[in-house]
């Protein structure tokens, strides 16, 4: 019984993943309005667990480079570049937070130091191996705004 448990659970698991695959809006044709993306990127909610790994993580967000966040004050080296993000949740809209991390130019100019992470247009001396490629999935962007989310 339990395996069976186990691979009904890894099944769900696979089915979940195909869905939210299926149904990914690609870089090129996310939509911002009103400096918002209104949808989920994958139709499917995005996980404040995963999200706040993927903001620590050196690997994918390292968000923490330029932002501190006292949710994470057991972290060392958090960056002054970027505003804190304190109840960050308490001054940005679930579909603003997802429109910086998708693509911060969009909403603080072309000057901001901040990568677009779910973006295409990076600029000028891209590695050749990194062209077309995003920093993140679009489900690590969900899960990056639902970690968001929590800081108010």
């Amino acid at each position: 019984m339990t395996r069976f448990l186990s691979m009904l659970c890894g099944l769900t698991a696979t089915l979940a993943m195909t869905f939210a695959m299926a149904n990914t809006i690609a870089p090129n044709d996310v939509t911002i309005e009103n400096l918002g993306i209104a949808e989920s990127l994958t139709g499917v909610a995005g996980d404040p667990a995963e999200g706040r790994k993927i903001f620590m993580s050196k690997k994918l967000g390292n968000c923490l480079a330029c932002h501190a966040n006292k949710d994470m004050a057991d972290q060392q080296f958090h960056g002054e570049i970027g505003p804190s993000l304190d109840g960050v949740a308490s001054r940005w809209k679930a579909e603003q937070l997802r429109t910086i991390v998708v693509n911060a130019k969009a909403v603080f100019t072309d000057l901001t130091v901040m990568p677009g992470f779910y973006s295409l247009d990076v600029g000028a001396n891209i590695r050749e191996d990194l062209i077309g490629k995003t920093i993140l999935s679009a489900q690590q962007v969900e899960d990056v705004v639902a970690y968001l989310a929590t800081l108010k």
